[in-house]
């Protein structure tokens, strides 16, 4: 399988809501993870992010989809980016406040990285959380 195959099945299972268990035939063991999002900063595992992004959807926003704009693939650094937005709604209990009712459309990057062995081996999430927060009304 291709490394971009790979990148791209992985992210459609990340952001599908499988968590780690329906992710795992993409990742590399020790697979990492890191963002410069408040929500998401102290994630350091990729497999811990995919259980934080199936425990949102789970919890307070119910229903959420994505919507990828454009992806390219940089063989010599083995790495893809999809550059999507996320849609959703507060409307369950599981945030920070009672549901609001409010959405957001978020824009978001991830780059992966898919190491020699054919799996992803790490991930960083560009993604302006406080943009993401304020329109679910918690902040």
């Amino acid at each position: 399988m291709s490394k971009m195959k790979v990148a791209t099945d992985f992210f459609h299972a990340c952001e599908g809501l499988k968590g780690s268990a329906g992710c795992a035939e993409f990742l590399a063991p020790d697979a990492t993870f890191t963002a410069q999002s408040e929500p998401i900063a102290d994630i350091t595992s990729l497999a811990g992010y995919c259980d934080w992004m199936a425990g949102f959807a789970a919890g307070p926003v119910p229903g959420c989809s994505y919507e990828i704009h454009t992806c390219a693939f940089d063989e010599d650094a083995s790495t893809a980016l999809f550059f999507a937005t996320f849609t959703g709604q507060h409307t369950a209990d599981g945030g920070p406040v009672a549901p609001t009712q409010k959405t957001t459309q978020s824009h978001y990057v991830y780059a992966i990285t898919v190491g020699d062995a054919g799996k992803v081996s790490h991930m960083t999430k560009i993604w302006n959380a406080n943009w993401a927060l304020k329109d679910l009304g918690w902040t």
